[in-house]
């Protein structure tokens, strides 16, 4: 199984440090911001130790491909209400795009946004017009419409949603999905039905398309549209059924990401990447985190 975790990109070793935190957890896949997700401020690429971070993942026989980064939450490319907000969202991801290529990696997971006082109709449309505002997106790099809980006034809530979106873009070639499982839990799809998932997927948005998964338990009942993560085996899906998903043949060759909570102050990937990898859930495994 390809599998990762959110890690974090920091002073002094950067990029490096985090290869170096997703290795310390057994895993063979990361995702990371470029930085803060919070504001556009920046370090330089050149300056984030990419040639050690490429060595160290050589040396361990992981791909850069990957590698994922992840678009900060501050772009939201589905906002029409204020321009100066679009055009943001149009600025900063081509430059996150382009420092995406500068790193070496292939995949940027990107929310596709929220309508706030509009409707989801017109949210769809500004998402599009935004995406077709990037007038060159980096050879080799992908945009990966992340699959929505529907909170709030979030679009890519459903297939059909981010199907639309898709459909109507310029560069098709240049965008895929993201699936994340706490995500469309809470949108109402049946985790447990992995396989179904998938079908439905690839009827309506298709399976070439799916590049990245998010494997993320839920604190939230199917289709209550709040987005709360939860650890593996701690939430309404279960850890059988997110194994089952990890396991599915029809994604092998695909990068599954954990986002799942600290437990305190301390990280619960090796444990949880450690139960995947044999398949034997511990219960009370996070009680000895704390």
């Amino acid at each position: 199984m390809i599998l990762g975790c959110h890690v974090k990109m920091t002073s002094p070793l950067f990029v490096e440090g985090s290869v170096r935190e997703a290795l310390s957890y057994g895993a063979n896949a990361l995702m990371l911001y470029t930085g803060a997700p919070q504001n556009t401020k920046r370090r330089p690429v050149s300056e984030m130790h990419i040639p050690e971070a490429k060595a160290l993942m050589a040396e361990n026989g992981i791909p850069m491909e990957h590698m994922i980064i992840h678009a900060p939450y501050l772009i939201n490319p589905a906002n029409s209400v204020r321009p100066e907000v679009m055009e943001l969202a149009k600025e900063f991801l081509a430059s996150e795009l382009q420092r995406t290529a500068e790193i070496g990696a292939v995949n940027l997971v990107l929310h596709p946004g929220s309508y706030t006082v509009t409707d989801p109709e017109t949210g769809i449309r500004a998402c599009i017009e935004t995406l077709n505002g990037l007038h060159e997106i980096p050879e080799n790099t992908v945009i990966c419409l992340e699959t929505m809980a529907g909170k709030g006034s979030e679009i890519g809530r459903t297939f059909e949603e981010l199907a639309e979106i898709l459909e109507h873009l310029d560069q098709k070639e240049k965008y895929g999905v993201c699936l994340d499982t706490c995500h469309i839990n809470d949108a109402g799809y049946d985790v447990s039905d992995f396989d179904g998932v998938l079908d439905e997927f690839d009827r309506i948005i298709g399976l070439k398309l799916l590049r990245v998964i998010h494997l993320n338990d839920s604190k939230n009942i199917r289709g209550a549209r709040k987005d709360r993560h939860a650890n593996l085996g701690c939430g309404t899906i279960g850890f059988e059924n997110l194994l089952k998903a990890a396991q599915n043949p029809r994604v092998q060759h695909i990068a599954k990401i954990l986002e799942t909570p600290y437990v305190g102050d301390n990280p619960p990937y090796a444990k949880e990447i450690a139960m995947l990898r044999s398949g034997i859930y511990e219960e009370g495994w996070e009680e000895h985190l704390k």
